[in-house]
């Protein structure tokens, strides 16, 4: 029925608005299988593109048609009295004929293709510019304000320690599903804590965020201590731990290792809540960065991780630490 509609179209309208429609269809195509790494999007956008412009050309060899043969104009049939002998008199001067203008076509075509882009820039432009909920897509999660409660003494005892809301902000950011592979899902979940790192008495000052996907789960942590990554790294060795890697991010010593996760299961029964037996959960993957490129101490911790077990490879978590660290504020460096 669609297309029916469209071919009563005249020429200058019809043309003009699948060039359009068909310009606007090819580059979002095109543009959704770059972020989304589809080939069928690819080719289904190149063939919108390819008889866009087979339809330009014919619109441009219509255009030069009508301009190097101009419509004649149908004579009109003698009336009874022209049949007539006129009487003859002398011929007076002939004044210039004065020619109808012809509709320009460039100006129909040019205003058809600016009417029908406008059109197109609303269809394209719209959802991104009104509220989320208009259509349907949840705002992403805030992180949580400031300081909410008091911080512990070792944040005051630690100089430029940063919170957990400080660090859920720098993780939180549009561009976090993007490098985990998954740039459709909206974060679902983000928390933040103030809290110390275990087995130091409260003396030791450890900010937490994590923000949460779908598909993954993102932690990052800041540790003041005295350990530095060399340490960390022997300690590992020491115990027969696989899968570590050392390397340099943003020019400070850091390392790649894997563990999986502790999971607790609490039974709320009548007698009231009890904690099960502690068991492993999901395999993660963690990067832990020294706090400065001289290793004296300290690292921050960032962690991905799904409920499947999987987790994105290591390029991945790279890629989120280069655009983390540097969010958080400097006085933690």
């Amino acid at each position: 029925m669609l297309g029916f509609l469209v071919r009563l179209l005249p020429f200058w309208v019809r043309e003009p608005l699948l060039i359009v429609v068909g310009s606007v269809f090819g580059v979002r195509l095109l543009y959704l299988a770059v972020v989304e790494k589809d080939w069928a999007l690819a080719g289904i956008g190149a063939v919108f593109l390819v008889v866009t412009a087979v339809r330009v050309h014919v619109v441009v060899r219509a255009l030069r048609a009508r301009r190097n043969n101009p419509a004649p104009t149908r004579p009109q049939p003698p009336t009874a009295a022209q049949q007539r002998p006129a009487p003859v008199v002398p011929a007076a001067p002939a004044a210039p004929a004065v020619r109808e203008k012809e509709p320009n076509a460039w100006g129909q075509a040019f205003a058809a293709i600016g009417v029908f882009a406008a059109l197109g820039a609303a269809a394209w432009l719209g959802p991104k510019l009104l509220p989320s909920e208009a259509h349907g897509t949840p705002h992403a999660v805030s992180c949580p304000g400031g300081q909410e409660t008091e911080l512990p003494s070792a944040y005051r005892k630690t100089s430029g320690a940063v919170t957990g809301a400080e660090l859920c902000k720098a993780l939180n950011t549009p561009d976090l599903a993007r490098l985990l592979g998954t740039p459709a899902e909206t974060a679902t979940g983000a928390s933040a804590s103030n809290g110390t790192a275990a087995l130091t008495d409260g003396k030791v000052a450890q900010p937490e965020a994590r923000i949460e996907f779908d598909t993954y789960t993102v932690n990052v942590s800041v540790t003041y201590n005295d350990l530095s990554i060399d340490q960390y790294v022997k300690l590992m060795e020491y115990g027969n731990e696989s899968d570590v890697r050392r390397l340099k991010v943003l020019g400070r010593p850091a390392v790649l290792s894997s563990a999986p996760l502790m999971q607790i299961e609490i039974n709320f029964g009548a007698s009231g809540g009890t904690g099960g037996p502690v068991e492993q959960g999901p395999l993660a993957r963690t990067l832990d960065v020294a706090l400065d490129a001289k290793d004296g101490g300290g690292y921050y911790e960032i962690t991905v991780w799904s409920t499947s077990g999987a987790f994105p490879d290591d390029d991945v978590l790279l890629d989120i630490t280069e655009n983390v660290l540097p969010a958080i504020p400097e006085r933690a460096v």
